[in-house]
């Protein structure tokens, strides 16, 4: 199994998304974000079909943070059930790797 994973999550606007994105880092939750956007989506929602702009947010962690990311995510997300997904980083560079551990290790 991986030590590391790439979550995403997705808001109505930009500066919601930045405002996540500093939240997490600042926190050392996420080593690192990158928001992505607009991007449009289509979705079922409240058994309604829809469709839609959103800011995704790519975000960068190890494993054992996840818990912890995902607890602050679904806390401070501006909605009441939010995506939040999260996919195994399988192979990557080892400097990169290096990069994510070092920064989600909570501060002292």
């Amino acid at each position: 199994m991986t030590d590391f994973v790439q979550v995403s999550t997705a808001t109505e606007t930009r500066e919601q998304a930045l405002e996540l994105a500093r939240s997490v880092v600042s926190g050392r939750l996420a080593a690192g974000a990158q928001i992505v956007g607009p991007v449009t989506s289509a979705f079922w929602h409240n058994g309604e079909f829809g469709t839609g702009e959103e800011w995704q947010l790519l975000l960068k962690t190890s494993r054992s943070r996840y818990a912890a990311l995902e607890s602050h995510l679904l806390q401070h997300h501006p909605w009441q059930s939010p995506e939040v997904a999260a996919v195994p980083i399988l192979e990557g560079s080892e400097a990169c790797l290096r990069w994510i551990a070092a920064n989600t290790e909570p501060a002292e």
